[in-house]
């Protein structure tokens, strides 16, 4: 139920894929929302935690920045600088560190963060320096983690903003992570602050520190109440509480917000599974299997993994069956070619590497994992380069298809 970096962000969940746009999960779930639950899940009518502000930055930080920034520079100066602040090794030299998310103020003074922590510090100082900033969602390849009992996947977040006419920038703090291509999406600074709670809410299960992580849960789904990745959390959280039918309902509420939400779909099955109703957990993994065999990214794990088994026959056949569902994607491409060359057919793996840069040239505005932190961005591609969630599973490890 965590999400690492937004990010990243903190998710708990139970399937090991991430959905592709426009797929959803072919499953009659019969579902009906209940309000009386729903009331007692998101019972509070206040923020509960007005004293925490992911954006607030002391006077330390802005004066550092009114020392920093001069009037008369341009709105892609003063990001430059404030990168060339935050990461250069002379000035902050911020480091990547999953272990806590973090406040813009508190990242700051410690000097490092993940993905969410930093885009927070990011994000204020742009704006305290007059640059339209705000934060962004991407889609990333799964990546599992496991801990304890939890299985933890990794989504993120980075931050965009607007440089004038047909120019943009996008900064990201991140190791090097394999981003879906065209998954972008602005979110508010509410959508981000309710991330914040439920990454806080992640962490403190994954410690075992129930109450608190419920409580950081349900601010999370006051503030967003629907914010599918905080109802599966929290799922798992009354999960581990003995709580079944709060458990489920909120299973269920994940997927009724996100209809590709496979880890919810997992979850319900597991606690089908464990309840005995064995028809309707077998519903609910059939309808994950077909789900994983319409995502070009389940195929493309599976390759990657009969590569690494030098099965180099399901290799090939799961690469091409990636890029059967998504011609789009260069990784599948260069998967493929290394395939051939393993191989020994040398001549194909030379045109599959060709067809990968063909991909990359023909949308040069795609993010690509690099070890740029700063983009700058026109109407036509790429001007400029600089350098720049989780949620908790329940099943074993071992059932897991990466």
């Amino acid at each position: 139920m965590a999400t690492r970096g937004v990010q990243r962000l903190l998710w708990l969940f139970a399937v090991g894929m991430l959905s592709t746009a426009c797929s959803s999960i072919d499953l009659e779930t019969g579902f009906v929302r209940d309000r009386q639950l729903e009331a007692e899940i998101i019972s509070q009518t206040t923020d509960a935690y007005p004293e925490i502000d992911p954006l607030y930055i002391s006077a330390d930080i802005t004066g550092m920045l009114d020392r920093l920034i001069a009037k008369n520079d341009s709105p892609a100066l003063r990001i430059a600088k404030i990168q060339t602040l935050l990461f250069n090794e002379r000035y902050l030299n911020l480091q990547y560190s999953e272990s806590q998310t973090l406040t813009a103020d508190e990242v700051f003074r410690s000097r490092r963060g993940n993905c969410l922590s930093v885009m927070n510090l990011y994000i204020a100082m742009a704006r305290y320096a007059g640059i339209d900033a705000a934060f962004q969602t991407v889609a990333v390849r799964p990546e599992w983690d496991k801990r304890g009992e939890l299985l933890i996947l990794s989504r993120h977040i980075n931050a965009s903003g607007s440089l004038g006419y047909k120019r943009k920038y996008i900064v990201d703090f991140t190791p090097e992570i394999q981003l879906q291509q065209l998954t972008a999406k602005t979110v508010s600074d509410l959508h981000a602050r309710a991330l914040f709670f439920n990454n806080l809410g992640a962490e403190a299960l994954v410690s075992e520190e129930l109450e608190s992580a419920l409580e950081y849960f349900k601010n999370a789904l006051f503030l967003q109440p629907d914010l599918a990745i905080a109802w599966n959390n929290i799922g798992a959280a009354y999960n581990r509480a003995g709580e079944a039918e709060l458990a489920e309902y909120s299973y269920h509420m994940a997927f009724w917000h996100e209809n590709d939400n496979a880890t919810a779909v997992n979850n319900l099955a597991k606690h089908y599974r464990n309840a005995g109703a064995l028809d309707t957990a077998e519903q609910y993994e059939l309808a994950i299997q077909q789900f994983n065999e319409r995502n070009p990214y389940y195929h493309f794990g599976r390759g990657q993994m009969a590569l690494e088994a030098k099965d180099f026959l399901l290799a090939r056949d799961s690469f091409l069956n990636a890029l059967r569902l998504k011609e789009t994607e260069p990784d599948f491409y260069s998967a493929l070619a290394q395939v051939h060359v393993e191989m020994g057919e040398e001549l194909r793996a030379a045109e599959l590497r060709q067809r990968a840069e063909a991909v990359l040239v023909s949308d040069a505005a795609i993010y690509q994992p690099s070890s740029d932190k700063l983009r700058l961005i026109d109407s036509s591609g790429i001007i400029g380069e600089g350098r720049a969630g989780s949620t908790i599973r329940l099943d074993q490890f071992n059932n897991q298809p990466w």
